[in-house]
């Protein structure tokens, strides 16, 4: 997997993640927390669609600059996260 990391989140790194209902919480070593409502966007359908024990076999990639699950072969990178207009 190739992923590029700019320079916007270079400072930002993912630290933990967590679900609560159908919402992933992306937690960053600023502090924040992204809530992430996993049926709403179209990049984690994957996820959506995993089951609870798939979900929690995550690991954070070198530097924090992205979450990957190995057992799903997919990922995604805090660029995406942050980048997420509010969905209403």
């Amino acid at each position: 997997m190739n992923i590029l990391v700019h320079k916007e989140t270079a400072q930002v790194q993912a630290t933990a993640v967590r679900f609560f209902q159908d919402m992933l919480v992306l937690e960053l070593s600023d502090g924040r927390q992204i809530w992430l409502p996993l049926a709403k966007i179209h990049w984690l359908r994957w996820l959506a669609q995993a089951t609870p024990e798939q979900r929690n076999r995550w690991e954070i990639l070198p530097q924090g600059f992205g979450v990957y699950w190995q057992e799903l072969d997919d990922g995604f990178e805090v660029e995406h996260a942050l980048s997420l207009a509010p969905l209403s």
